[in-house]
């Protein structure tokens, strides 16, 4: 990025010298001093030349000839902007907004006249290139600068500043990977997010209050526990949600391959749920009844056989825990220990399935047990499938120990398994090894539950994310996306003969949501009437598989993995320094996306179900480019330790 200033280097190269010879005679006077008001418009074809011998007395990069100016004041006068003073063209910015990042304008020169400098109008630039119709969607601001072009630092560094915006920058190459190209080394600096309304005021930009989103922020700081934790990787305030896309206060987009830890299945206020719930309302309907009869109950209760268990041979009872995930879990453990009369249960190696005790204990990630301030008691953990590398069969593990009365095993009540660990990394277990399993459950009589919390209500492609494994589970946990619409509901299913609950013996005060019930009708009839839905799943995980893995075709390392099913996929990225670097990246671009795993260290796509195409894209192309990103960082990192080495 060329800034003026008063040195004027020999430019390597001779193939422009005839265009630049013939317009420095031509050059316009610049005036002694600038007193009248300066205009800053949009530039015409026929300021070319007069921006060309501007330019000339910059330190540039590269110059280019005057075709290229030509170019910008015809094709990119969007995106650029003059400086005029007594019809003269004393100062001049271009830059343009990447396809792919329409947050985004990347600014391709500043160029001040040597009698126009010292009165911040690179500033006054920068600002009215923000004031373009084109950059309405703007929230970052991004340029390459060499080293030691300080003028160019100071410049974009004190319009950070007047922002209020933070700054990063990296080195794109150096002169030892550019040997001797004749070209200098450069630095990608990147500004923002900054609230675009803050560069449109006629106001000096220079502001010494804090942006209302940081502001608003604060009050989390202030009165919200330290237990907060999502909000730490998202310090945003939101404010709307439409699909798969959400909003903060500033009126920023941002995609959504977060979608409330896999809560929103079917995106943000969706139009058809949304007018069930509000006609509901609008009626009077029954809001809290404990597990009362209701109209919205039973009108769910027949859904979900008619819909969902009926034509998939299934017989099992429903039962309304309280409204949360690992509230299922509660009420599954506790059914399984009644019936069986055993206390012990089995679960795995990065297990997760709640953090309240009964299933804290069934969870493998010391972090949360760590928490409880106790010991989680009741568990004994096996490997899962692939926890002690490919080839293994874990199962045939569980089973010896389960047939050796000297194992130490007690045997348990139940197995708890998740088909695809979502917390503990995405590790997908095969159907081969899920049918191995429940074939162990059945050999020792132990009762099998499938947690499908985040992974079921079609996460997988299928309803059930066990389906197409053809396992029959003796009890299954749902939560998470079951309402459809965001609102807390959990469910159940148990074998009928298993259903030995006495009358109110597990109860609580919101085990029957009303609300979640209208929802979650709503979604089954508009969903899963057919299988076109669960078809568009699968063809948008191959969407998203396909992406992942021209993405860890770059590591030239080897360390990334692509891993998932249907619409949960992955990219482990082996650390989780990496992977935090990437999603960082990937929010300051407009994408909402988390880390998992035990060391948080794989990306995790969960995308709303209903995304659209072009959404879809966008977010993969925004984390295409954080995970560039985050590559060229750490081979930079390993190529300055290799140096320091040698």
């Amino acid at each position: 990025m060329p800034l003026c200033n008063n040195d004027t280097p020999d430019i390597p190269g001779s193939t422009q010298k005839s265009n630049i010879r013939a317009f420095r005679h031509s050059r316009p006077k610049v005036a002694d001093k600038v007193v009248d008001e300066v205009v800053l418009r949009r530039p015409g074809v026929e300021d070319g030349a007069a921006i060309h011998a501007l330019v000339d007395q910059c330190k540039p990069l590269d110059l280019n000839s005057i075709y290229s100016y030509l170019l910008l004041c015809q094709h990119f006068a969007d995106t650029c902007v003059v400086a005029e003073k007594d019809s003269e063209i004393i100062a001049f910015t271009s830059g343009y907004i990447p396809p792919s990042r329409p947050d985004t304008f990347f600014v391709w020169q500043v160029a001040v006249g040597e009698k126009a400098r010292g009165m911040g109008m690179g500033k006054r630039l920068l600002k009215a290139l923000l004031n373009r119709p084109a950059c309405r969607e703007v929230r970052f601001l991004e340029t390459t600068i060499t080293p030691d072009n300080q003028a160019s630092w100071g410049l974009f560094q004190s319009f950070a500043r007047s922002l209020n915006a933070a700054t990063r920058d990296h080195c794109l190459f150096n002169e030892q990977q550019l040997g001797d190209q004749g070209h200098e080394p450069e630095h990608l600096l990147r500004i923002g997010p900054f609230n675009s309304q803050h560069t449109r005021s006629d106001k000096p930009i220079r502001s010494d209050k804090p942006m209302k989103n940081e502001q608003n922020m604060k009050t989390f700081d202030r009165l919200e526990s330290n237990v907060r934790g999502y909000v730490r990787a998202f310090p945003t305030v939101f404010n709307q949600a439409r699909g798969a896309l959400l909003t903060n206060e500033e009126g920023r987009e941002y995609v959504d391959f977060f979608a409330g830890a896999g809560t929103l299945n079917y995106g943000h206020n969706h139009p058809a749920l949304k007018e069930k719930l509000l006609d509901y309302l609008a009626a009077d309907s029954i809001v809290h009844g404990l597990d009362m009869a209701t109209k919205a109950k039973r009108e769910f209760l027949e859904a979900f056989d008619n819909i969902i268990l009926g034509p998939r041979g299934m017989s099992y009872k429903l039962q309304f825990p309280g409204p949360t995930g690992t509230n299922a879990v509660e009420a599954a453990l506790k059914i399984a220990r009644k019936v069986t009369g055993r206390e012990n249960v089995v679960s795995f190696t990065n297990g997760f399935h709640g953090v309240t005790l009964g299933a804290l204990a069934t969870t493998a990630n010391s972090k949360f047990r760590n928490a409880a301030g106790m010991l989680p008691q009741g568990t004994s953990f096996m490997p899962y499938d692939g926890y002690l590398g490919e080839g293994v069969d874990t199962t045939v593990y569980l089973d010896k120990a389960l047939s050796d009365g000297s194992s130490g095993l007690d045997r348990p009540a139940a197995v708890i398994v998740e088909t695809v660990q979502g917390e503990g990394g995405i590790n997908v277990a095969s159907f081969e090894w899920l049918q191995s399993l429940e074939k162990v459950c059945r050999k020792h009589k132990i009762l099998l539950i499938v947690d499908d919390i985040q992974m079921g209500c079609g996460r997988t492609g299928s309803f059930f994310s066990f389906e197409k494994a053809g396992i029959k589970p003796d009890i299954i946990t749902l939560s998470k996306s079951l309402s459809g619409y965001g609102l807390p509901f959990a469910l159940v299913l148990i074998r009928p003969e298993l259903d030995q609950w006495q009358p109110g013996e597990h109860n609580g005060t919101f085990r029957g949501n009303n609300l979640a019930f209208v929802t979650a009708t709503a979604t089954l009839e508009h969903f899963w009437l057919d299988e076109r839905f669960q078809a568009e799943i699968e063809r948008k995980g191959e969407i998203i598989r396909r992406r992942l893995e021209s993405m860890a075709t770059q590591d030239a390392e080897g360390v990334l993995k692509v891993r998932g099913r249907g619409m949960v996929q992955a990219l482990d990225c082996g650390s989780g320094e990496f992977a935090s670097r990437v999603t960082a990246r990937a929010f300051d671009r407009g994408l909402v996306i988390e880390t998992s795993g035990s060391d948080d260290q794989v990306v995790k796509c969960l995308a709303p179900l209903i995304i659209s195409d072009e959404q879809l894209e966008r977010g993969l192309d925004i984390l295409e480019e954080a995970v560039m990103d985050a590559l060229a960082r750490a081979t930079r990192k390993k190529q300055l330790k290799l140096g320091a080495m040698s």
